[in-house]
């Protein structure tokens, strides 16, 4: 089940709007931009595990995909069943409602980064690869072990002297703990370091393909960004040459690693 602080955090609607703005849309589109280029071609069937309301799911359904929403969130579900060509069940990473070998693709954009427990993370993994039919792909999503220490920078969160100690947990250990709920800082998570999850691909069995940043260090500078999001191909197609490259990771707000059955 997910932690009570986590599923209270977005019954209150948590993050609902973070996606269509400044670095949220940068995190959308370059999203987007990566499913697109390394997604098989629809109609493929595709599990979005922890899709929340269906904000990837809806455009792939209308790109021809063939698309299930599973998340923990009654209230998620409810709105993601409203979507036109989108199927959406409740359900957990970790015990997926899917039979064996039904899925070519499965998404895992939101799960990995609140489990906290590496055996609970790799379940998350085993799971998508029980439910994939062989050659099928995981793309799954993680926060940098570093995005609070720099989000703290940027956002000012550091006025507040009970975010340092917030930073420091997540810098020794990666468990990010909001003990105050305060509302601007996120909840509950678990903060990968780049080379993290080839371990936990591993010991799922599945095959590591491509770890890639999302929004590289560009996140750090909301205000430059805003000439650009609206008109973004020169962006994304700029960000494509860098989106591998090593040294450059740990600086991304979030990665995408993506696995093959």
């Amino acid at each position: 089940m997910m932690r009570p602080e986590i599923l209270d955090y977005y019954q209150q609607g948590g993050e609902r709007q973070r996606l269509t703005a400044g670095t949220g849309r940068l995190e959308y589109l370059r999203t987007r931009d990566v499913l697109a280029r390394t997604l098989p071609a629809a109609p493929a069937t595709v599990l979005d595990v922890g899709g929340a309301t269906g904000v990837y799911a809806q455009p792939l359904a209308e790109a021809g995909y063939q698309v299930t929403v599973v998340d923990p969130v009654p209230q998620h579900v409810a709105v993601a069943r409203t979507l036109d060509g989108v199927d959406a069940l409740v359900g957990d990473a970790r015990d997926l409602p899917a039979p064996d070998a039904s899925a070519d693709v499965v998404l895992l954009l939101g799960p990995l980064y609140h489990l906290q427990e590496r055996p609970d993370r790799v379940a998350a993994w085993r799971e998508a690869a029980r439910v994939l039919r062989p050659g099928g792909l995981v793309v799954a999503a993680t926060i940098s072990r570093f995005a609070s220490l720099f989000d703290g920078f940027v956002k000012g969160f550091f006025d507040n002297p009970a975010f340092r100690p917030i930073v420091e947990q997540d810098l020794a250990d990666g468990r990010h703990h909001n003990p105050d709920d305060v509302p601007r800082w996120f909840t509950s998570a678990y903060f990968h370091r780049p080379d993290e999850t080839a371990g936990e691909v591993a010991d799922a069995g599945l095959t590591l393909r491509r770890v890639v940043s999302v929004e590289s260090p560009l996140w750090m500078s909301p205000t430059a960004l805003e000439n650009f999001l609206d008109e973004p191909t020169l962006l994304l197609e700029m960000l494509r040459h860098v989106e591998d490259e090593p040294s450059l990771l740990g600086a991304s707000s979030h990665l995408l690693t993506v696995a093959v059955r």
